[in-house]
């Protein structure tokens, strides 16, 4: 983590009970209606190396104890001692440990196998990936849409500027194939840019478009 006096560090939520409460009611939101944008409320500093969205999702999210894996771009920064400040959360270097994981970007993310997959009987003990990517109004790197099935959609959902390459889609939806495949086993998902998530849980199946 960056040796950033205790000053420069970002402040939490306003109210901590409140803040924590909305951002989950998001969170939940975006994981039973897959491919739906979901506002969050910003009711605190974000680091600067992070979205705003994924900073808040994990500051909801992680207790003192749990495991957060970072990807390269976010180990050094101000965002990993943000997040270990205010939520005590434990920074592991091994992905199949972590409860969570905070991806920088696309070029960062991990086989999604690497990670804690869980048990049949126990599906719950696995990794939540939260994904930062840009805000759908900015220009993107492919035209390719995700069109998305499965429990919470009523016939299909598309999900579109992802800001992610050709060959990258390709890879992800490969990945993706497997870990649904292992339900109830595997990983859930969440996109995040500065104001909104998009969840994905291990449940939907997708398919490319274009």
């Amino acid at each position: 983590m960056s040796g950033m006096e205790l000053s420069e560090i970002g402040t939490g939520f306003a109210d901590i009970s409140l803040g924590s409460q909305s951002v989950f009611r998001s969170a939940l939101e975006a994981l039973s209606y897959p491919g739906r944008v979901v506002a969050i409320d910003l009711t605190f500093e974000a680091p600067k190396a992070a979205n705003a969205a994924s900073s808040g999702l994990l500051l909801a999210l992680l207790e003192p104890g749990s495991t957060l894996w970072l990807s390269p771009g976010l180990v050094n920064t101000d965002a990993a001692t943000w997040i270990a400040f205010h939520t005590d959360c434990k920074i592991t270097p091994e992905p199949q440990q972590a409860d969570f994981a905070w991806i920088k970007n696309w070029d960062e993310l991990p086989q999604l196998e690497s990670f804690a997959l869980g048990t049949d009987e126990y599906p719950d003990h696995s990794t939540t990936c939260v994904i930062d990517i840009a805000d759908s109004s900015a220009a993107t790197a492919t035209t390719t849409s995700l069109r998305l099935t499965g429990p919470g959609i009523a016939h299909t959902s598309t999900i579109e500027q992802l800001g992610i390459t050709t060959a990258q889609v390709k890879r992800f939806v490969e990945q993706w194939t497997q870990n649904q495949a292992r339900f109830p086993r595997g990983v859930d998902l969440f996109f995040a840019t500065d104001t909104s998530l998009i969840g994905l849980p291990r449940t939907t199946r997708i398919e490319i478009l274009g």
